[in-house]
């Protein structure tokens, strides 16, 4: 027999309050690990935005400390053994830090609504009190979680305008390049341009829809297959700081894919010529899609860019139609 979820596990209401106490401290020590942790991850990179998680780290440490100097003078030293799994209805912590490189925004917003869950839980604690001195003290956590959730969001601003927090967002905007869009826009390089040959090719030798429509699916899967692994095998990234080897595989794997089904999906319209028409305008917006993320992303002067896909997808698009129409 499947046991009910969450059997076992108490609601919140039903807490007394020398469990939300105890719940209270336990959270607090959680979360100043949690500071912690993501201080040490980011030391290396970003030392201005570590100090910030330091200090976020040491203001859970001392509310711990008053939490337990209350509980001790009310209930004595012995503190009840309840953490956030064991009420059913209490906020869950996702155990985001144990995901290896992890985006420096994506922990910053991980702060920011860890802070509002605190805060969150200690006005709901602090209505639950008919102890003045808890309550009391319940709601000055809650006040200092709201100043520090803004304190925090305040300390991410001041650091984007210094220049160490100008260093860490260029470095983490290079690090977004080099793992995501540099392998991906090589597949979608790779994706649209190299499969335009073998799909008008066949569109034009057979002006079947349905061919050309299974081997452009089989040309576009195959090479995007064969670009995932070859990212993400030919480099582990230690060395040239190019990121997680299965983010930068996917990264160029599904862009490959993409890049090439996008003109081959068309092919399933049954009327050859309408197809072809709709393929070739997928195409064009799949050209300048590519101009356009080499110049916003990889800062290439927007003619050259034009030059260099528009006239190389051009002479690809050219030879594939030849070669099938002769």
């Amino acid at each position: 027999m499947i046991p009910f979820l969450g059997a076992g596990r108490r609601r919140f209401d039903s807490l007394t309050p020398q469990e939300i106490l105890a719940l209270a401290i336990s959270s607090e020590e959680e979360d100043g690990t949690i500071y912690a942790l993501y201080a040490s991850r980011l030391r290396e990179q970003y030392p201005a935005s570590a100090a910030v998680f330091d200090a976020m780290a040491a203001e859970e440490n001392d509310h711990r400390r008053r939490l337990i100097d209350l509980y001790r003078a009310r209930y004595g030293d012995l503190i009840l053994p309840i953490r956030r799994e064991h009420v059913a209805d209490f906020y869950q912590r996702k155990p985001v830090w144990l995901v290896e490189n992890l985006s420096l925004e994506r922990i910053r917003e991980e702060a920011r609504a860890m802070e509002q869950q605190a805060r969150t839980f200690y006005i709901a604690a602090a209505s639950r009190s008919t102890d003045a001195e808890v309550r009391r003290l319940l709601g000055d956590l809650a006040e200092a979680e709201a100043q520090h959730e803004e304190g925090a969001a305040r300390l991410t601003e001041d650091l984007t305008h210094r220049e160490e927090g100008a260093e860490e967002e260029a470095h983490a905007k290079r690090q977004f390049v080099l793992t995501w869009v540099q392998p991906g826009l090589a597949g979608l390089m790779d994706g649209s341009v190299s499969t335009l040959a073998p799909i008008f090719a066949t569109a034009f030798a057979t002006q079947n829809p349905g061919t050309t429509f299974l081997v452009g699916l089989s040309a576009s899967l195959g090479a995007g297959i064969s670009m995932g692994f070859t990212e993400a095998a030919h480099d582990d990234g230690k060395l040239s700081g190019r990121g997680s080897p299965l983010k930068r595989g996917l990264a160029s794997g599904v862009m490959t894919a993409l890049g090439g089904l996008g003109h081959a999906l068309p092919y399933l319209i049954p009327h050859f010529w309408t197809a072809t028409a709709i393929a070739l305008v997928v195409v064009f917006f799949e050209l300048w899609a590519i101009v356009w993320i080499q110049n916003r992303y990889m800062e290439t002067p927007i003619g050259r860019a034009m030059f260099q896909i528009l006239l190389g997808g051009s002479l690809v698009l050219a030879t594939g139609i030849l070669i099938g129409g002769s």
